[in-house]
């Protein structure tokens, strides 16, 4: 009798634990990553109207949500390659703290490539080679044999790819399969410009506070290679040029980006800022603040394109 009182008392507990299970995945695969994902595929969406007819708006909500859910479970799998440089690191994120257990996280992140994939069926057909190669390229970023996150290339090669994907997805949901029609000009300025920040101005920012970790770990990052200080010029140098880019663009071909173009120079004048910032203040706090202002200028600058091409 005794054991069979435990057991039922047990029972109402799963759903609590599955639960709790699944909302440590969520912190896991962060939550704003997770987030500005979603604004980069509804920016494709946004960008391709004027070429297209008005997406069915079901469409796009099953489009964004195989699109989030691949990164998701991109996300959840490099947290759990990453446990020796996150505790190096001092993470504060559910695997490296010990919170999640890395199987369970695993299998969460199997679970949503597969729904990920699912999502895709009745999508056009480019959708689901787009959600598929996404979730390919977060494999090869994290898992054998490659393991790119462990070269500056590498990393740059994944992002570069997975951020085209993500505006390339929105422009295909927007155009019913993107097949004989153009991308437009403003799209397509748009999408290199944010590409330039994700990879030129973010990698490094990202890089500052993790540089002991990787280079424990043996990954040859752009960070471990360059140092704090390169570190640190180099995205004080992309935001400035990137920015100074953009403004030409939109000057020369007369594209309604204006919107976005004010949010990057903001967000390059707070790169700045925060780069020219002394290591007085040490710890993995002051090292993240380049961090923020990109992740809060990538924010800005995406909701001013869908904003701007409204």
């Amino acid at each position: 009798m005794a054991a069979i009182d435990l057991t039922l008392r047990t029972v109402p507990a799963l759903p609590r634990t599955f639960a709790r299970t699944l909302a440590l995945c969520l912190a896991e695969a962060r939550p704003l990553v997770l987030a500005v994902s979603l604004l980069r595929f509804l920016s494709g969406v946004a960008l391709a109207v004027p070429v297209a007819a008005a997406p069915d708006p079901l469409t796009v909500l099953r489009g964004a949500a195989a699109w989030v859910l691949s990164v998701f479970a991109v996300y959840l799998f490099n947290g759990v390659t990453d446990v020796t440089e996150d505790r190096i690191n001092g993470s504060g994120r559910p695997i490296a703290r010990g919170a999640l257990d890395r199987r369970a996280a695993a299998a969460v992140g199997a679970v949503g490539a597969g729904l990920a994939m699912s999502a895709t069926v009745g999508l056009p057909a480019p959708m689901a080679w787009i959600v598929g190669g996404n979730l390919v390229l977060g494999y090869l970023y994290s898992g054998p044999p490659l393991r790119l996150k462990g070269s500056a290339a590498g990393t740059v090669a994944v992002l570069c790819l997975s951020g085209l994907l993500s505006y390339l997805g929105g422009f295909v949901v927007a155009t019913a399969g993107g097949t004989d029609v153009p991308v437009p000009p403003d799209l397509a300025v748009f999408a290199a410009a944010a590409i330039g920040w994700m990879v030129l101005v973010g990698v490094p920012a990202k890089d500052l506070s993790d540089i002991e970790g990787d280079a424990a770990a043996g990954r040859r990052t752009f960070g471990v290679l360059v140092g704090e200080r390169g570190a640190r010029l180099a995205m004080t140098a992309a935001s400035l040029t990137l920015c100074a880019a953009l403004g030409a663009a939109v000057w020369r071909l007369g594209l309604p980006l204006l919107g976005v173009l004010a949010a990057m120079a903001a967000g390059s004048a707070g790169v700045v800022a925060a780069a020219r910032r002394r290591r007085a203040e040490r710890g993995r706090r002051s090292l993240r603040r380049p961090y923020g202002v990109f992740m809060g200028t990538q924010y800005a600058v995406h909701l001013a394109a869908v904003v701007c091409a409204m």
